[in-house]
């Protein structure tokens, strides 16, 4: 069985569109083992019930944005270390630094294609 499909993802963004796209891009490169969530304390939730190797999440979310969620994953021992793919609309480079203080794996700037993405979880996970 292949890194991909192996691999557990969650998608976390409160576009539906966007989440949409995300998953698509995944599907395309083989990646099918897939959940995903509107926010981020939904997110919390499905990870604790279900463990994932890599969260890929929106930052701009309301309630809980995309460093939130990767403080509290941070935070927490059995998801300390979940690969962690931040997805901005906007790079920030205060946002970039932020997120690499907080324990940031990767990061891509919207809007990426599909081999943009593979190339960002390759960084993280290893040779899909």
């Amino acid at each position: 069985m292949s890194l991909k499909e192996k691999l557990r993802v969650m998608v976390v963004d409160d576009m539906s569109t966007s989440r949409g796209l995300i998953t698509q891009a995944l599907d395309s490169i083989g990646i099918q083992n897939v959940a995903s969530a509107g926010d981020g304390k939904t997110a919390l939730a499905a990870i604790a019930q279900s463990p994932v190797h890599l969260v890929i999440s929106d930052y701009n979310m309301p309630e809980m944005d995309g460093l939130h969620l990767l403080h509290y994953l941070r935070s927490s021992p059995p998801t300390q270390k979940t690969g962690f793919l931040l997805i901005t609309g906007k790079a920030d480079p205060a946002v970039i630094e932020k997120g690499k203080q907080l324990g940031m794996n990767n990061f891509l700037a919207k809007p990426f294609q599909p081999a943009d993405l593979k190339s960002a979880i390759e960084a993280i996970v290893g040779r899909l």
